[in-house]
C-alpha cells in the first residue's frame, strides 16, 4: 500500500458523525465557503445528503464545470463509499488510472480529490461533501480542514 493510500485511510477513518441533518449540512457548507474566501480560493461547493442537494456555494472565479466536476466526484464517492480521491489513488497505486480501468463513464465519474463521504456511526456513508476550483490534493485538503473544524 503506499504512502498516500494509507494516509488517505485514515482520513476516512477521522471523521465519522454521530449525526447530520439539514442544518448540518448548511453549517459544513457555509464552513467549507468561509475556509476557501480565507485562502482565496475560487470553488464550488456541494453537500448532499442521498440523493438530495442541501447546500451549494459557486463562489466568485467558478463555472459551470465546476458544478460538472462536483457531479462526477460524488458519484465515485457514491459507488465506492470512499472519498473520491482515495479511490483514485488505490488505482494510481497498482500502476492504473481509474479511467481507463474501472469500466465507468469518465464523463459520469472521476476519482478526483474533492469529495468526501459523509460517514455516520453506526449507519455508513449517508451523503456527500465536495469542492471543485483547486488541484486535486487541494480540493480534498480543503475538505479534510473544514471536516476537522466541523468535529472539534
Amino acid at each position: 500500500m503506499s504512502e498516500e493510500v494509507a494516509r488517505l485511510e485514515a482520513d476516512e477513518h477521522r471523521f465519522v458523525l454521530d449525526r447530520f441533518d439539514n442544518d448540518d449540512a448548511w453549517r459544513l457548507g457555509t464552513l467549507v465557503a468561509e475556509l476557501a474566501r480565507e485562502l482565496g480560493a475560487a470553488v464550488t461547493i456541494g453537500v448532499r445528503r442521498g440523493p438530495q442537494r442541501l447546500f451549494h456555494r459557486a463562489l466568485p472565479g467558478t463555472s459551470a464545470d465546476n458544478d460538472a466536476w462536483i457531479d462526477r466526484k460524488c458519484r465515485v464517492v457514491e459507488r465506492y463509499a470512499e472519498s473520491s480521491y482515495l479511490v483514485g489513488a488505490r488505482f494510481r497505486a497498482k500502476g492504473r488510472s481509474f479511467e481507463d480501468s474501472s469500466r465507468l463513464d469518465p464523463g459520469r465519474y472521476a476519482a478526483h480529490g474533492g469529495a468526501f463521504p459523509v460517514r455516520l456511526r453506526g449507519t455508513g456513508v449517508v451523503g456527500v461533501v465536495a469542492v471543485s476550483g483547486l488541484s486535486q490534493a487541494e480540493d480534498h485538503a480543503l475538505v479534510v480542514e473544514a471536516l476537522e473544524r466541523f468535529t472539534a
